[in-house]
């Protein structure tokens, strides 16, 4: 058996020396498929055992197959920052367990979440009086938003671009709706004048932050173009919207109070420990409609008003992910998320600076935030094998895209401790391996 006092500065000890060294291990798991289950046995343990064994196993077994997403080196996908505060909230979330299915099963988590969520819409400037609440990624975020466009609107079609994240694409197969993607500009944002007849569209899914080159699509425009159709306009800001909290990034959210709803991922780049994806509507009505049923042992005669976040989303069931979120706004405050994401996006820009005068290497998209889209000349192979080099090289991991048909390469920089010795580091990484490609 486990118990807290005993097991839990152990585990707090292991928590603080990884993320003090996790800058040592490699950045991508180097294990091939299945051997991390080969390494375990194959049936549960039939006595107890104690829990300094499981931290044992978790350094010798587990730790070989962890991608380091804490690494300072780690460039692959958007950041997934954690930290310390919202580590310990984490803990005492599970200690408290609250299970926030209605109001009175956890009156303080579904008010800690509307609190909150305020607070986080007025840091990235959104209008007040928006309806806010936690889903656990934007992936379901995406979906419910289309479900209430479909509830409201009686239609069945979902209209995105070409760079639309493919939750858009999943969510509407999931739910029965059909999906229309329409071409890009130059520029990689949604092209307006393709969107064409709207009569049966549901909703339209415009996207602040691309997840190849983070473009930014004329959001204004397309709030025009819904309202001329009555069509549901959902905002997938699950990267760049925490940006927002940088007033001179704003420009990003030109037309966002127009929306109907709109996500933001606190996990990606507000220091919150994954899961904890912020969802807003203009129209919470229309989400209760679309996801309350309320069979009778969830009647509660006493609180029939009180708010049940159950009844604005897909979950009956719901986590007390606020408590992180709530820690982590208090211990690092505007200023602590406004340095972070300056930081990243000033990194950024050197990087982009060095790959433009660098012969041999170009620009494959404008960079409005933290990710730059690049690639070697020539032929895409070139690219692709350089990026496999790379990446098992263990120093560095990056990931990739294609943009107009061609294979890029992309460094998205935003983790808490990515440094400018870690940019310059993985620049070097990246010249010297082209040299041998």
């Amino acid at each position: 058996m486990s118990t807290l006092r005993e097991d839990g500065p152990a585990a707090l000890e292991w928590a603080a020396r990884y993320l003090e060294r996790v800058g040592d291990f490699p950045v991508l798991a180097q294990v091939a498929p299945g051997e991390i289950r080969a390494s375990l046995p194959a049936r549960a343990p039939e006595e107890p055992e104690p829990f300094s064994d499981v931290l044992r196993d978790l350094e010798e077994v587990l730790l070989p197959g962890i991608t380091h997403w804490q690494h300072p080196r780690f460039f692959a996908y958007f950041p997934s920052n954690t930290s310390e505060a919202g580590i310990l909230a984490e803990l005492l979330a599970a200690t408290i367990n609250s299970v926030g299915f209605l109001w009175r099963t956890a009156p303080a988590a579904t008010e800690l979440e509307a609190v909150v969520l305020d607070w986080v819409a007025e840091l990235i400037g959104l209008p007040a009086g928006w309806h806010g609440h936690i889903e656990d990624a934007a992936s379901t975020a995406i979906m419910a938003a289309i479900i209430a466009a479909r509830e409201t609107t009686g239609r069945d079609l979902v209209v995105c671009s070409e760079q639309t994240h493919s939750a858009t694409e999943k969510a509407a197969r999931m739910v029965g709706m059909r999906l229309r993607r329409v071409p890009c500009d130059a520029a990689f944002r949604m092209d307006v004048c393709s969107l064409g007849d709207l009569s049966g569209a549901a909703a339209i899914v415009a996207t602040v932050g691309t997840t190849a080159s983070t473009s930014v699509d004329p959001v204004g425009e397309i709030a025009e173009a819904c309202k001329r159709a009555g069509a549901w306009l959902h905002v997938d800001a699950a990267y760049a919207g925490a940006a927002m909290v940088c007033p001179e990034h704003r420009w990003a959210f030109a037309g966002v109070e127009r929306a109907d709803s709109l996500v933001v991922n606190a996990h990606k780049w507000m220091l919150t420990p994954m899961d904890c994806s912020l969802l807003w509507t203009r129209r919470p009505a229309e989400f209760r409609r679309a996801f309350s049923v309320v069979p009778e042992f969830l009647r509660t005669p006493d609180a029939e008003d009180a708010l049940s976040l159950s009844e604005y989303g897909p979950a009956l069931g719901r986590r007390f992910r606020a408590l992180k979120l709530w820690a982590v706004l208090r211990c690092h405050g505007r200023s602590g998320l406004q340095a972070l994401i300056r930081r990243g996006i000033a990194l950024a820009a050197e990087f982009e600076r060095w790959v433009a005068e660098e012969p041999g290497f170009e620009l494959c998209a404008p960079r409005p935030f933290s990710v730059v889209c690049f690639r070697l000349e020539g032929a895409d192979e070139r690219s692709r094998r350089l990026l496999e080099r790379v990446n098992a090289g263990g120093e560095l991991f990056l990931s990739h895209a294609v943009l107009n048909g061609r294979y890029v390469m992309r460094m998205a920089i935003g983790q808490a401790h990515t440094t400018e010795e870690d940019v310059r580091h993985a620049w070097e990484v990246l010249r010297r391996e082209a040299e041998r490609v």
